[in-house]
């Protein structure tokens, strides 16, 4: 996998690092919402070299998020120091959730939050933050209003940090994530109206993993149905899928998970492309 240069970060950025250090510091103490991503294990370098001991991080395990981002939290976080907390997050309990309706992301989001904020408390910490960025404001994510409606702060987003200016700053601060691909929940995956399960979370995650495996960096297996995956990569990927050996490795190995049907969406790979049935 080739690594992306990425160009020093100007003047401007550097002076967007130190106020977003200034703010953190003015907050005393500090529990960051981390999930191993890009933007909050940025959050997360930045809290401790503004705060030190004085920061927190915690983490959902839950179905929506793969192990292998669950790892790579504990591992960074025992890399800087800092305690780590992981809290179980049962979302089949969430009352609608399975139904999958177009706001499921508020009352997935209230509901983890809610237990961050708990989790805080008992450590005396009042203070919540999470690592939403400026460019996250333009799609439908309904789960930022139950982010303001509980009071947790987006400092990224506060400083105006954009994607790729955290992908600067983490390449220059030497953080890991700086290549790391854009991830999403599990729940994503689903279109609007169709039942969550178990299995079909199963299903994804290991078809998922199989392209991580296979060297592919962003893409997206979305599923329809009960059996028919979508698969979104980048167009610069298309054209391993014109191998036929490749192709006939994807369809068995996505047949042994579950499905019946294995498409390739001709659109490619983007963001919330489930969002665009919504009017």
């Amino acid at each position: 996998m080739t690594q992306t240069h990425f160009d020093a970060p100007s003047e401007e950025l550097l002076g967007k690092y130190s106020q977003l250090k200034d703010y953190l510091k003015s907050l005393g103490t500090v529990a960051v919402a981390y999930s191993s991503g890009v933007d909050s294990t940025f959050l997360l370098y930045a809290a401790s070299a503004a705060l030190g001991e004085n920061v927190i991080a915690l983490t959902a395990s839950s179905c929506l998020f793969p192990k292998r981002e669950l790892h790579e939290a504990t591992d960074y976080c025992k890399e800087l120091g800092i305690e780590h907390f992981v809290i179980e997050a049962d979302v089949f309990s969430i009352e609608g959730f399975s139904d999958n309706p177009p706001d499921r992301c508020y009352h997935c989001k209230r509901r983890l939050f809610e237990q961050f904020l708990e989790e805080a408390k008992r450590h005396g910490i009042t203070s919540v933050v999470e690592g939403s960025n400026l460019d996250d404001m333009g799609d439908y994510r309904p789960g930022h209003r139950a982010i303001a409606e509980l009071g947790i702060l987006s400092p990224l987003r506060k400083i105006g940090f954009t994607k790729q200016e955290i992908r600067i700053m983490s390449a220059y601060l030497g953080i890991p994530t700086a290549e790391k691909a854009s991830f999403a929940c599990l729940a994503s995956r689903f279109p609007y109206g169709e039942l969550i399960s178990d299995k079909k979370l199963d299903m994804v995650d290991k078809a998922e993993q199989y392209l991580l495996d296979a060297g592919f960096k962003q893409f997206r297996v979305r599923i329809h149905g009960t059996d028919v995956a979508r698969i979104e990569v980048l167009p610069k990927d298309f054209d391993r899928f014109m191998d036929l050996q490749f192709r006939n490795s994807v369809y068995s190995a996505f047949k042994e998970y579950g499905f019946n049907y294995v498409s390739l969406d001709l659109k490619g790979y983007r963001t919330g492309s489930m969002n665009e049935t919504l009017s």
